[in-house]
């Protein structure tokens, strides 16, 4: 009789903690989504609460606050109208078979049990938002996998706004895959290795000598993951993370992946087809929340600036992403954003922690550095993205860092 009632009290206290942190998850859910229309309703919005949100645990939750919030975390005016061409651009653009080509391929980019007619009237407004784009900004050069990113905004926000998001999304972080070479996408993969070897230089090492390259991240990085993901969840994660910070971030979210897989690399062949086969093949079931946060952390510990001589030597850096960032309206709109980075990797050190880093690490600056060196990289074009109370001395600022 005992024993049964012992055992009634553990399955009842079972149930409980269930219950209890359900109810838990449920209430930190709605404290989050209360912050968000707080930072979203306030007079200017509060792009830095947003972009902490994008950034923290669970993103921006729903497809309904993303459609608000993505325009912002962009710069996108959602009241102006959407672009508009008065030609036959199936007729015109040199584009349009390969476009369509890759479009008729993407169907396991759309919802599983979506009516086929729906879905193909998605992939005809697919077809039309990149053919715009690419009219509307002769300077940007269509390639495979764009498409991927352009239906994952098409997904979620809509044929009207995912034009507008993605032509500035292919004008600024996704620049750099828009050249009429790969010049500037191979230079970008040429951070993952010395990422790597600042935290694990033994598997730096393996991967070096097994020579796989990098080219097995290529397909990650211009689809920012769109096209190796198989659940739509984890991919609209990624991008509310990619969206609030600086354009190299999926890079480092590349390389937090393999830094993950370290034993299974360790335990290959050390040949380049043992490696990249392996590599290749993304898991599903990654712990996205903590590669999200060690990737923001990497970012802070090792950014790109501190990278650039490692990386390959840059070609043509005026045209790049991160070059272009400077230019982009983001700049002028309240916030610093990889300040969030910066002030939640400090958090997470305990007060000695913090002390010690900063005494043992060579970059002993970094912290004073993360002002500007948030939106800064490889030969220092800067864009500093200021709080509307110091847009006046923002530009004097920019000035006397970046004579």
């Amino acid at each position: 009789m005992a024993l049964r009632s012992a055992q009634g009290d553990g399955h009842t206290s079972s149930r409980w903690d269930g219950g209890a942190e359900k109810a838990g998850f449920n209430a930190k859910r709605k404290k989050k989504v209360a912050e968000i229309h707080q930072a979203l309703n306030s007079d200017p919005t509060d792009v830095a609460a947003l972009r902490r949100m994008a950034i923290s645990e669970g993103g921006l939750l729903t497809d309904d606050i993303r459609r608000k919030v993505w325009p912002k975390l962009l710069n996108v005016n959602t009241s102006d109208p959407p672009p508009i061409s008065g030609q036959d651009l199936r007729q015109m653009s040199k584009d349009y078979q390969q476009v369509l080509l890759d479009v008729r391929r993407s169907l396991r980019r759309f919802p599983p049990g979506m009516p086929e007619e729906q879905r193909e009237g998605l992939q005809e407004e697919l077809i039309d938002i990149i053919l715009l784009i690419l009219e509307r900004n002769p300077q940007l050069h269509y390639y495979q996998g764009y498409h991927d990113i352009v239906v994952t905004f098409l997904l979620v926000v809509g044929k009207r706004l995912a034009t507008s998001l993605v032509e500035k999304l292919s004008t600024h972080h996704l620049r750099d895959f828009m050249d009429p070479t790969m010049d500037n996408t191979k230079h970008i993969l040429n951070y993952l290795m010395p990422i790597i070897d600042q935290v694990n230089p033994e598997l730096h090492d393996f991967m070096q000598s097994a020579e796989v390259g990098t080219i097995f991240a290529l397909s990650w990085l211009i689809t920012w993951f769109g096209h190796v993901l198989s659940d739509f969840r984890h991919v609209v994660r990624l991008y509310d993370f990619f969206l609030a910070c600086h354009p190299l971030m999926p890079i480092y979210f590349a390389a937090v992946i393999v830094l993950y897989r370290e034993q299974e690399v360790l335990d290959c062949d050390c040949d380049m087809a043992s490696v990249h086969h392996l590599l290749s093949q993304i898991p599903q079931d990654l712990p996205y929340e903590t590669l999200i946060s060690r990737a923001g952390d990497l970012f802070v510990q090792f950014p790109p600036s501190e990278l650039a001589r490692e990386a390959a030597a840059q070609q043509q850096a005026e045209k790049t992403a991160a070059s272009t960032f400077k230019d982009f309206e983001l700049a002028s709109a309240q916030q610093r954003p990889d300040m969030v980075l910066r002030q939640r990797f400090r958090g997470l050190l305990r007060p000695e922690d913090r002390t010690k880093d900063v005494l043992t690490k060579p970059r002993t600056n970094r912290f004073v550095k993360l002002a500007v060196m948030g939106l800064t990289v490889a030969l220092g074009a800067a864009a500093l993205a200021v709080v509307k109370s110091a847009l006046e001395w923002a530009p004097k600022f920019q000035l006397q860092l970046f004579p």
